[in-house]
């Protein structure tokens, strides 16, 4: 007995040793493809910005270094010699945000509609919501164009903001339908128990765990709008011209300043930027985890 016990006894801390060595080689694995992807979409940022501070001579150099040789603000200052800087970043700022504004109050109704009340039409509501989703929005482009001429709504930052909301507001509704639906309903049914009304339900308990859902939604509704190219250079003419349409100065006839347009690209990223850091706190999801005991 005792020659069958020895194996066992000697094989059994090789299979206990097995297990944290694959742990350690897994989380290696995921750690370098977590390292790789990171490096994959940090570096276009990395380069815009190294291109943005280093000299103008630099930047069409045909064996550039990856390592910034020199620093300087030359590129900032033509930038904003080219053409004016702050109108269609101001342009730009007022269509996002009413975008936002606009689709998230509009939105949030429409979702709550297709997700909390049932009504003749909904499953059609939402098919069609999806399926706007999937036009491309070039497909587009010569419609919104007329519709927008004949309501005297072209090369207007209304009729621009009007456009925007034609292809945020379904993603918009859509995001929030799902927001909502994770909500547990006995949460309302709880506090209608003790006397609020249907809204003030929705007021007291609803919204704010939505909150997350909003601000991801409007985050996303934001950078959709202040990035759109296609659309403001067709509908607005050179002097109402958004923040993207800008950018195009930097191409003319005598070859693209590939320096001054990363300087301007850098100054435009900035407001996603700070947008992000302002509301990174509120994009968490899993607010409603355990709110209610199943």
């Amino acid at each position: 007995m005792s020659a069958v016990a020895t194996p066992g006894r000697t094989s059994s801390p090789q299979r206990e040793g097995s297990g944290p060595s694959k742990a350690r080689k897994s989380k290696a694995g995921w750690n370098l493809l977590g390292l790789l992807v990171f490096v994959t979409a940090g570096f276009p940022v990395y380069w815009m910005l190294n291109t943005a501070f280093k000299p103008a001579k630099d930047a069409i150099d045909p064996d550039p270094s990856l390592l910034p040789t020199g620093l300087t603000l030359d590129n900032f200052r033509r930038a904003l010699d080219i053409a004016d800087f702050w109108g269609p970043v101001g342009r730009s700022l007022i269509v996002s945000l009413a975008v936002v504004v606009i689709g998230v109050a509009v939105g949030l109704l429409a979702a709550l509609a297709i997700s909390r009340f049932a009504f003749r039409g909904r499953k059609i509501v939402i098919v069609g919501i999806l399926a706007v989703q999937m036009v491309p929005l070039v497909a587009m482009i010569i419609p919104v164009f007329l519709l927008l001429n004949d309501l005297d709504q072209y090369d207007k930052l209304s009729g621009l903001i009007i456009t925007y909301l034609t292809f945020i507001l379904p993603f918009t509704v859509w995001t929030l339908r799902g927001f909502i639906v994770n909500i547990p309903r006995e949460l309302e049914e709880a506090a209608m128990v003790d006397g609020c009304s249907r809204t003030g339900a929705f007021v007291r308990v609803v919204f704010p765990l939505l909150a997350p859902g909003m601000v991801a939604t409007s985050v996303y509704g934001f950078i959709q709008a202040w990035n759109e190219y296609i659309y403001a250079l067709m509908l607005m003419s050179q002097k109402n011209q958004t923040a993207t349409v800008w950018l195009g100065n930097f191409t003319t006839k005598h070859g693209t300043e590939y320096a001054p347009m990363m300087a301007g690209s850098t100054m435009m990223a900035v407001p996603i930027v700070v947008l992000f850091l302002i509301v990174q706190r509120k994009m968490a999801a899993g607010l409603t985890a355990g709110a209610v005991k199943g």
